[in-house]
């Protein structure tokens, strides 16, 4: 078999580093799009599939954040002990025809599960992803690799609405088939190119920890989605939401115990760390709620295509990688994470409360949605790119990669339960006028969870730091990292 592989690995080897980063672009482009282009499809599902509400489609989001969010330190650890190529084309591959059958799919149900297993692929490609740039980059050019990868994922997210509401436009399951043949292309050049980097030898990961924290989260989520349904003081919606308390209690009490937990608890010894991972959680409870609900009131209430509530949402994002590049690094040298954080979240705020003031049920996009729009873009532009840069400055290097992912972990458990809020939220209003009530409700409790999120920012960051941190979290946060973007 050596001398089977030798030729193998000689040929992998030849591939160049400007080709290897092309290659794992495109499978984190996959991961990062499929976070929110499927926003836009939710009401032309709910129509294919004759259901009524949105709670049992809210899970077609949620279970691809909850299973993505708690697979992705999981599938990191296990990464470091496999070869790195082999671990992406599985990813790859997985996701690949988990995409297939969602685009196949008959049932909501059917639909869900398929999810599950392409939120799985997704978790395993992007560690593996960011360890071949940085195995097989020179490391005076690793910077540069590594800003390109997440600038790569920001984009693909932050345009996932309006690339999803173009695709829709032919029928919602587009959604899912546009990933394979960009998903098999990068399987063809990879198994011929990547070249090969082995594993190393390090502990087992937590796999019970990974159980307690899904199934906890789930729970939680199952328990926020129904609870309207079902009465928020029956014994059904307390025993859920009381069994997600005591799974997420379990977890907590494992991670400190277990000699090798899911979360490395030596990494909330760092302050900033520390201050950054909470922003991301509750930041990105707002963030999910925020994006659901201008996509369900554009389609839903002012009856606009998906086609043109995708393309309506479009200014957002423009914003993210306008400040992301251009202002929030000079602002974070200048005034510190804490401030810029506290500015971003509270800019967010403003536009989610814009809407709550201004939006009215006979459509006026300019008037009534465009300065939110903007707003909270620019927030997001802000405050994502500070937040991980923040919580990566404070990371010695052999943790960024763990770190990292417990970052993104966390928000991506905030943006499912953030939607869930959202759903309960807005219940099932029985007429336009009450939709209108429901709406500004929910946009009033996205401005309270960011203003939250900011208070939180600058308490734990206010603090001016040295010259050279801030020097360090100012190129961090150079890009929007990947998954992240408004």
């Amino acid at each position: 078999m050596a001398t089977l592989r030798q030729p193998l690995g000689a040929r992998r080897r030849d591939a160049s580093q400007a080709l290897v980063l092309t290659i794992v672009c495109a499978g984190v482009v996959l991961a990062s799009l499929d976070l929110f282009i499927v926003n836009v499809a939710l009401p032309q599902m709910a129509r294919d599939f004759h259901a009524h509400g949105l709670g049992d489609l809210s899970w077609v989001l949620n279970a691809y954040a909850i299973v993505y969010a708690s697979l992705l330190v999981l599938f990191g650890r296990f990464a470091d002990r496999y070869p790195r190529e082999q671990g992406f084309l599985l990813g790859v591959a997985v996701f690949v025809a988990a995409s297939a059958a969602c685009g196949a799919a008959s049932s909501v149900a059917m639909l869900i599960a398929f999810r599950v297993i392409q939120a799985a692929g997704a978790a395993l490609m992007t560690p593996t992803s960011l360890g071949l740039i940085l195995a097989t980059t020179a490391p005076e050019r690793r910077g540069s690799s590594v800003r390109a990868w997440t600038a790569v994922g920001g984009a693909a997210a932050a345009f996932g609405p309006v690339i999803g509401g173009l695709l829709v436009a032919a029928s919602w399951r587009w959604v899912f088939l546009v990933n394979v043949p960009i998903g098999l292309v990068a399987l063809v050049i990879g198994w011929r190119r990547l070249p090969a980097v082995p594993g190393h030898r390090v502990p087992a990961p937590d796999a019970l920890g990974a159980v307690l924290i899904t199934a906890g989260v789930a729970v939680l989520v199952l328990g926020l989605v129904n609870g309207g349904g079902w009465g928020w003081g029956s014994a059904r919606t307390a025993g859920t939401l009381g069994a997600a308390v005591v799974m997420l209690t379990l977890f907590t009490w494992h991670t400190l115990r277990h000699h090798n937990p899911l979360i490395d608890r030596s990494l909330f010894s760092s302050r900033p760390f520390t201050g950054a991972s909470i922003v991301a959680l509750v930041f990105s409870i707002a963030f999910g709620a925020m994006l659901l609900s201008r996509v369900l009131w554009a389609q839903d209430v002012w009856h606009w295509s998906a086609l043109l509530t995708g393309l309506s949402i479009a200014p957002g994002p423009v914003m993210v990688p306008l400040f992301s590049f251009l202002i929030t690094g000079r602002l974070i040298a200048r005034f510190g994470p804490g401030l810029v954080i506290a500015a971003g979240c509270a800019l967010f705020a403003a536009g989610s409360a814009w809407w709550a003031l201004a939006v009215g049920l006979h459509p006026d996009y300019v008037g009534q949605m465009l300065g939110g729009m903007l707003l909270t873009g620019i927030g997001v532009g802000l405050t994502l790119p500070t937040m991980i840069g923040t919580g990566a400055a404070a990371l010695p290097p052999q943790s960024f990669a763990t770190g990292s992912g417990v970052i993104n972990m966390l928000r991506q458990i905030g943006l499912a339960i953030g939607v869930a809020l959202l759903i309960a939220v807005l219940g099932s209003p029985a007429s336009p006028a009450a939709a209108l009530v429901a709406y500004r409700t929910g946009w009033y409790v996205i401005a309270a969870i960011a203003l939250l999120a900011g208070i939180v920012g600058l308490a734990a960051l206010a603090a001016r730091p040295r010259r050279a941190m801030r020097g360090r979290v100012a190129s961090a946060a150079a890009v929007p990292r990947a998954g992240g973007s408004a």
